[in-house]
């Protein structure tokens, strides 16, 4: 009885192998002929993996269709032998919101980038006429030395400040060495400066620079002075015109935003991104490291 039963087992065994079908139920359902795995179910369903962007973003060599389920986007995403994929178009869903230094960040998903909806504002406000330096403590300007625009345009910054001094990085040298990864800066954990490659993604996807500004441009006139031309923040983006801060002095405060990147043109110069009240376009612009810049952080 003994040697029947063993060679019973051997055979579903070796069944198993030869069809390498497998139902999970329980009705006793077979599996369709054209799945490898079948699982069937009214009161449960099927969990993934689960785990954030930066682990997900950490598998080695991933399998194309590989699936897990994304905790920093709470969205279900496979790997289609190149890059990590949603599926869907998730545009003007948060993924997330954070509180850094006291005051609450929301966030918009825009393609397949995750970004904040509104201007950082952290640090001890300094004199405009003063250059943030590498003393332990964050600075930030606010436009003509009044906090109370920090408030709302968010505060200004340097981009030696900006990336925290990164890799030795200051306004007037480059990074030793350059990262080759994600910069924090003065973003908060699980976010990162953009680069200008991660802009250029954003403008192209809102359909290029002639016209991606009006898409991020926060309606009306409240912020923006007037046309405030081609304004409808479809993205969700909600830019603000904060100005900026140029060898000791504001400028454009209601005009146009300019906002920060992570990536050097130049050991004094960076690429920015500008945004007027006049126009519809995302300009991208060569402007200077020792100048004052909005920032906004994207999403590990």
């Amino acid at each position: 009885m003994k040697i029947q039963s063993l060679f019973i087992i051997l055979f579903l065994v070796i069944s198993s192998r030869l069809f390498a079908q497998v139902a999970i139920n329980t009705d006793g359902y077979q599996p369709d002929n054209s799945a490898m795995l079948d699982v069937k179910s009214t009161i449960s369903g099927l969990l993934p993996p689960r785990m954030t962007s930066t682990q997900m973003n950490g598998i080695l060599s991933p399998a194309a269709g590989l699936m897990v389920y994304n905790t920093t986007l709470n969205l279900i995403c496979w790997f289609n032998g190149t890059t990590w994929e949603t599926g869907a178009n998730h545009d003007g869903r948060s993924c997330g919101s954070v509180t850094y230094f006291g005051k609450p960040y929301n966030s918009v998903i825009i393609g397949k980038q995750c970004w904040m909806t509104q201007n950082l504002d952290l640090g001890v406000a300094i004199l405009g006429s003063q250059d943030q330096s590498n003393n332990g403590v964050i600075e930030k300007y606010c436009f003509n030395n009044n906090t109370a625009n920090c408030d709302i345009y968010g505060g200004l910054y340097q981009w030696a400040e900006m990336v925290q001094y990164f890799n030795g990085a200051t306004n007037t040298t480059s990074w030793n060495p350059v990262p080759s990864g994600n910069v924090q800066g003065i973003c908060p954990s699980g976010w990162h400066l953009p680069t200008d490659a991660e802009w250029t993604i954003l403008s192209t996807y809102l359909g290029g620079e002639p016209v991606a500004g009006g898409k991020m441009k926060e309606t009306g006139t409240t912020h923006w002075a007037a046309p405030n031309t081609s304004a409808t923040n479809e993205s969700g983006f909600t830019a603000l015109p904060g100005g900026y801060r140029n060898n000791g002095s504001f400028l454009s405060l209601t005009l146009f935003g300019m906002f920060g990147s992570a990536s050097q043109t130049g050991l004094a110069s960076v690429w920015s991104r500008q945004i007027n009240n006049d126009a519809a376009d995302l300009y991208r612009t060569n402007g200077s490291k020792d100048w004052g810049f909005s920032v906004r952080c994207c999403k590990d």
